[in-house]
């Protein structure tokens, strides 16, 4: 274990971060008091951009952070404002009352512009809400969840195979195959329908909600991860047969449109994908109540890779992705696997003990502190920087660039730390 003294001075220097500087950047920015819901797209300087689009995915990220961040007490009652702010906005023009579920991206005034059926989408209303029933105890919250898995059960679970359904059509026919989607499974979707479903039980205690999320826990831990090695595959076929990974047609409201036939080697893997994937695997295991050496192994395996090929030794952070078993292949750096990893080392300090995962959580949070963080823009992280730290990509907010990411990283590591500390 680290010393207690660089323990609470890295404890103390992340919650006046928090409070006084990240935390600010949002409640002050980003409120629309015209139309209602969030304006998510920032500049370097922490300015609006001009667009004005509400994705779904950056309003109910909003909902989240929120809630979340009152739940933890920081905020002193303004988060739980904006998180019944973001309900309200979410309610009243996202859901499809024709075909039940979520639209996916309105206009500034609500009015619905892309209205597919996007499970990524579907799988965040139900862990939003989940987290708002739990942070605000607003009826509403619990009764949006429960009506966002009576959408995903009746429409996105594959009977013959199990696991989702992902890309669908606005009255969930499956959207075509190839680069549209429709063929295929990814770790990503079934990982955060982990995560929703976890904060689903958490909040009802159901026994049909907790057979799922053990039923989901099974799928990723027995069909998406690599077999001797533990890391994760992108993408899957409809069977769970491994396929280098492609962008999909789908709008998230800023990445750039698909290439066709573009796509990445089959042996790659992300290290802060994986290692999001264990720390959210341990804190299920904590709402189960079944332990979180039960899943021990498995996540020992991850956070390993990632300390051994993920950790940039010569300047610090995490790296994006490289093979299940050899050095990484690219070296930028992208501002939300950096606020992963700082939370997943800091669980497998907890549970493994070992100075290598403490090492690796400095190298990480260093890193962000001097290259990602943008105090001259507000505080807020970059979107991408280079190996050397080097600005990529300037962007502090857009679609689903909100502090989704980055406040969920630095209230959990404050309560981490917090633990580690004995406070």
């Amino acid at each position: 274990m680290p010393p207690k003294a660089e323990i609470v001075e890295i404890l103390e220097r992340t919650e006046k971060y928090l409070g006084d500087v990240l935390l600010p950047f949002w409640t002050q920015r980003s409120v629309d008091r015209e139309c209602g819901g969030f304006l998510t797209y920032f500049d370097r300087d922490g300015k609006p951009t001009g667009l004005t689009d509400k994705t779904f995915l950056g309003q109910i990220r909003m909902l989240y952070s929120m809630s979340s961040t009152h739940r933890f007490g920081f905020g002193g009652g303004r988060c739980a404002e904006l998180a019944t702010w973001a309900a309200d906005f979410i309610l009243e023009h996202f859901w499809d009352a024709e075909h039940e579920g979520w639209n996916w991206i309105a206009d500034r005034s609500g009015k619905i512009t892309v209205a597919g059926k996007v499970g990524y989408g579907q799988v965040f209303g139900m862990y939003a809400f989940s987290e708002y029933f739990l942070a605000t105890g607003d009826a509403r919250g619990r009764e949006a969840a429960e009506r966002t898995y009576t959408a995903i059960c009746r429409n996105m679970l594959d009977t013959a195979r199990g696991g989702l359904f992902e890309l669908m059509q606005p009255d969930w026919q499956p959207e075509r195959p190839g680069r549209y989607g429709g063929d295929r499974k990814s770790m990503d979707v079934h990982m955060h329908a982990m995560e929703a479903l976890t904060s689903l039980y958490e909040m009802t205690g159901s026994a049909s909600h907790r057979r799922r999320l053990l039923e989901m826990i099974d799928i990723l831990i027995g069909k998406m991860l690599h077999p001797v090695h533990g890391t994760g595959y992108i993408q899957f076929t409809l069977d769970y047969q491994p396929l280098p990974a492609i962008m999909f047609a789908v709008d998230w409201g800023r990445d750039a449109q698909p290439e066709d036939g573009l796509a990445r080697p089959l042996d790659y893997s992300s290290y802060g994908h994986n290692v999001e994937f264990a720390w959210l695997l341990l804190h299920a295991a904590d709402v189960l109540g079944v332990g979180r050496q039960a899943y021990a192994e498995t996540v020992r395996k991850i956070f390993d890779h990632c300390v051994e090929y993920g950790i940039d030794r010569q300047y610090g952070g995490v790296l994006v992705e490289g093979p299940h078993d050899g050095p990484p292949t690219l070296f930028e750096k992208q501002f939300w696997q950096q606020a992963e990893v700082l939370v997943g080392m800091l669980d497998a300090v907890a549970l493994f003990g070992d100075e290598k995962y403490w090492k690796a959580f400095r190298s990480v949070y260093d890193f962000v502190f001097d290259k990602f963080v943008h105090m001259g823009g507000g505080g807020e992280w970059f979107e991408r920087v280079a190996r050397d730290g080097t600005v990529v990509d300037d962007a502090l907010g857009h679609a689903w660039k909100i502090c989704y990411h980055t406040m969920r990283s630095m209230v959990q590591t404050v309560n981490r730390l917090r633990a580690l500390a004995g406070q």
